[in-house]
């Protein structure tokens, strides 16, 4: 039972890809369905993962084919660390998740379908956009 939600997302938060899948599937192979949006978007440099996607992940991620470097950074949690400890580059992704929870429809898993769990994902992230684009204007 559950789900997992994948997402690459740019230094401001917005979502470049999305994938959502069964809670039985490894982060690490999880990650891997997010591999046509790392490939598309040729401006990356730099992805940042959690220290859950350490391992086999890192190999894979070199053999990606690509016309450019793109590497892999791992940000690994301090080992004298106690508590809540604030991660550089992670929050950007935990931020982005904050703000998708505040939309009703993805603060617990209603669908049936991953599709359309992603599906409602682009929705709100495309509404997030939105605002922002809407406050701009007015300043």
């Amino acid at each position: 039972m559950g789900r997992k939600r994948h997402i690459l997302v740019d230094t401001l938060g917005l979502i470049l890809g999305v994938r959502v899948h069964a809670a039985s599937i490894q982060d690490r192979d999880g990650a891997k369905l997010l591999a046509p949006w790392l490939i598309l978007f040729g401006w990356l440099k730099v992805v940042f993962v959690d220290g859950g996607y350490a391992g086999a992940l890192a190999q894979w991620f070199r053999d990606l084919p690509r016309q450019r470097h793109l590497k892999m950074e791992v940000v690994k949690r301090p080992r004298d660390a106690s508590g809540f400890v604030l991660l550089p580059k992670r929050w950007v992704v935990e931020r982005t998740f904050s703000w998708l929870s505040n939309f009703r429809r993805l603060s617990k898993d209603y669908e049936v379908k991953t599709a359309h769990s992603e599906a409602y994902i682009n929705i709100a992230s495309a509404s997030l956009m939105l605002r922002r684009l809407a406050k701009s204007r007015r300043a």
